[in-house]
């Protein structure tokens, strides 16, 4: 990988994550992506993980719900509701897993200009413990890794 379209993963503690990785796409385009249900159902989730639905009120206040299926047929299910809908410069959720221990974390995704494309900064906060954060660190690379792809050979 080039350190254009590396995923950087600062360590900043078990309580919040940070990833970051540079598209080849304008903003504008990238946001569409992450909120656009038809969109996500194409590329969301790590490896070997489907997207089987994705829906999205795309509103402060409003709900979204999305459905990962896993390589053993289990089906976790992703959802939470928008505190900050900026388009296309930054979105704020809350995030909990369905079935789950019902913790109540937060995600900051901002889509920053950077030249012909767009630095893609997650900031996922108010994980419960050291196991879940690894785990939702290997997820946030990976679905920024299905993004990448889909925004390569999307029209």
């Amino acid at each position: 990988m080039t350190s254009d379209d590396s995923p950087s993963i600062p360590r900043a503690g078990a309580a919040r994550l940070e990833v970051r990785r540079v598209l080849k796409a304008r903003p504008e385009r990238v946001f569409a992506a992450w909120t656009s249900p038809d969109q996500l159902r194409q590329w969301w989730g790590p490896a070997a993980v489907t997207c089987v639905s994705a829906e999205v009120d795309l509103r402060p206040g409003g709900r979204y719900r999305i459905g990962n299926r896993f390589p053993d047929g289990k089906i976790i299910w992703i959802v939470g509701e928008f505190e900050v809908v900026t388009p296309p410069h930054e979105l704020v959720y809350t995030w909990r897993s369905e079935p789950g221990p019902g913790s109540r974390e937060r995600v900051t995704v901002r889509f920053e200009p950077r030249g012909d494309g767009t630095e893609v900064v997650v900031v996922h906060e108010h994980i419960p413990d050291e196991p879940t954060r690894d785990r939702h660190e290997q997820g946030w690379v990976g679905c920024l890794d299905g993004l990448a792809e889909y925004l390569a050979h999307a029209a």
